[in-house]
């Protein structure tokens, strides 16, 4: 999964990467759900050895665009773990009271404590994405956030945070194909928003937001990975493998045991 992995410092060009690309892994989709069971085990277990330390923690940022399956990847790659160790984040619009602060100061207070997992769907780089699209602020403005995000980062790292942050490469096509489908279901129209057209047709401005996002705050301590999204179960296969490896390189240990516990009978 190292192909995907964002080097610091390169430029990174989104058409050269293929949404529909499935080449890191050799079986069909059967056997890519049977792979994805046995990573949800072994996440089980490393989450529990996470927890159980309470030293490390662990940030993931999901961003894509829309229908790119933040949500999905959320449901299907995280199904495995105990609730009590993980949040979920969802930055919306900002409140007037989060505006009245630096962008950093909403996010900041939920990135994980020590032994937790949080997951950001969408993130602070809304900061940089967004704002930047629809011209919410000046361009001096948006254009030093990439390197306060980069020291923002440094300190959750610098504290013990293991940062993944992953970009779901969904194509123009394959959008267009999954919000047709929620329209033609009607247990899925819930899920319809028709500002997704509007965003829609600024696809090639927020195609670029991204390539300058990803290459400017892609680094050591929080690598950007840009994961093929067009096919659903090769994007959560992605990134369960990516976690994994992650948190494996960790060398996650049970805390000492209490002294004496051979000789403890309970009556």
């Amino acid at each position: 999964m190292k192909r995907y992995r964002i080097k610091p410092g390169g430029r990174v060009d989104l058409g050269r990467w293929d949404p529909a690309d499935t080449s890191a892994f050799k079986g069909d989709k059967k056997d890519a759900q049977t792979r994805l069971q046995k990573l949800g085990e072994r996440l089980h277990g490393l989450q529990e050895l996470l927890y159980a330390g309470g030293r490390h923690k662990l940030l993931v940022v999901l961003q894509g665009m829309d229908t790119a399956g933040k949500d999905g990847t959320i449901s299907h790659v995280f199904a495995s773990v105990n609730p009590q160790g993980v949040s979920v984040v969802s930055f919306k619009a900002p409140t007037p009271a989060e505006l009245a602060h630096d962008f950093l100061w909403r996010v900041h207070r939920h990135v994980p404590g020590a032994g937790q997992i949080a997951i950001f769907n969408r993130s602070h780089y809304e900061d940089v994405l967004i704002v930047r699209v629809h011209n919410l602020v000046p361009p001096a403005v948006w254009s030093k956030r990439y390197r306060q995000i980069n020291e923002f980062e440094r300190t959750l790292a610098e504290s013990g945070t293991t940062i993944l942050k992953f970009f779901l490469h969904v194509s123009r096509a394959e959008q267009k194909r999954r919000l047709q489908a929620r329209l033609d279901d009607p247990s899925k129209r819930w899920k319809f928003n028709r500002a997704d057209l509007g965003e829609r047709k600024r696809w090639r401005r927020y195609l670029r937001a991204y390539q300058d996002a990803i290459a400017r705050t892609s680094t050591a301590w929080a690598p950007w990975h840009v994961v093929p999204a067009d096919r659903k179960w090769y994007r959560n296969l992605v990134v369960a493998e990516t976690l994994v490896a992650a948190l494996r390189k960790l060398k996650l240990r049970y805390p000492p045991e209490q002294e004496g516990l051979d000789e403890l009978v309970i009556e």
